[in-house]
C-alpha cells in the first residue's frame, strides 16, 4: 500500500549515513520481505495542508516500521500511540499493526528524527545531524498549517528544537512541558516504547495527557 509522501523523505538507498545504510543492507539480506529502508512521514487524508500537529518520533523500530514501512507500526509503540490518536480525533479506523489496515490520520502527521533504523535502536550523533539537515527540517517546514509538535523522547525532542533554530537548553526535554518556540507549540513527551511503559517511566495516563492536551490547544 502507498502512503502520500511530504517533501524531505529519503530516497529508499539513501546513503548519507553509511553505518545505517550498512546496517540495513544486512536486513534486506536477512529478511527480504521486509521494507528495509528509510521510512517516510505518515501523512494525513487531507495532505500536507492539513497537518496542524506533527509528531517526532526517535527511529523506526527494527521488527516496527523497518519492517512494515509505516512509522510506528508493527510494535508496541504503535499501539498505544494510535490508540491515543483515535480516543482523540487525530485518527479514524482501526490500528491492526499493519501499513494496510486501512488506519487514516486526521489533522496530524507522523516521522521521525532518524529516518533509518540503527542498530540496538541508537542513532549516533552525526547521524541525528545528518537527518536533521536534509529530512527533518525541510519535513517541519513543509506543512503550511504546523500549529504544534508532540516529541516523544530526548533525541526527538533536542532535535527538533535545533531544527526549529532554539538552544537545546532554552527548550530542555522535560515530560509533560509545553513551550513556545517560535510561532510553533512543543508538546514533550516520555518516548512510548514497552521499555518505558514496562519500567514505569511513562504510563498511558502520562501519555494520554499529553495528547489531550495537544488536542484542546489545537482547538482553541
Amino acid at each position: 500500500m502507498s502512503f502520500p509522501l511530504a517533501a524531505g523523505d529519503p530516497p529508499r538507498d539513501c546513503p548519507l549515513c553509511p553505518r545505517l545504510h550498512s546496517f540495513i543492507a544486512g536486513w534486506r539480506e536477512k529478511e527480504p520481505e521486509w521494507f528495509n529502508a528509510p521510512v517516510h512521514t505518515f501523512l494525513p487524508t487531507g495532505g500536507e495542508q492539513a497537518v496542524r500537529l506533527l509528531i517526532v518520533g526517535l527511529a523506526p523500530g527494527l521488527r516496527g516500521a523497518n519492517r512494515t514501512g509505516r512509522p510506528f507500526t508493527g510494535d508496541y509503540a504503535g499501539m498505544l500511540l494510535y490508540g491515543t490518536l483515535i480516543r482523540f480525533g487525530f485518527a479514524s479506523g482501526r490500528f491492526e499493526a499493519r501499513p494496510d489496515d486501512g488506519l487514516s490520520l486526521t489533522d496530524v502527521a507522523i516521522t521521525n528524527a532518524v529516518r533509518c533504523v540503527p542498530p540496538e535502536n541508537k542513532p549516533e550523533t552525526s547521524e541525528i545531524r545528518t537527518c536533521r539537515d536534509y529530512f527533518l527540517t525541510p519535513t517541519i517546514k513543509r506543512f503550511p498549517n504546523l500549529k504544534g509538535i508532540v516529541t516523544l523522547g530526548k533525541i526527538a525532542h533536542d532535535s527538533t528544537v535545533r531544527a526549529l533554530g532554539h538552544r537545546v537548553s532554552a527548550i530542555p526535554f522535560i515530560h509533560g512541558a509545553e513551550e513556545q518556540a517560535g510561532d510553533l507549540r512543543i508538546f514533550s513527551s516520555y518516548h512510548c516504547s514497552r521499555y518505558n511503559t514496562n519500567t514505569g517511566v511513562l504510563t498511558e495516563e502520562m501519555f494520554v495527557e499529553v495528547f489531550r492536551r495537544a488536542r484542546e490547544f489545537l482547538s482553541q
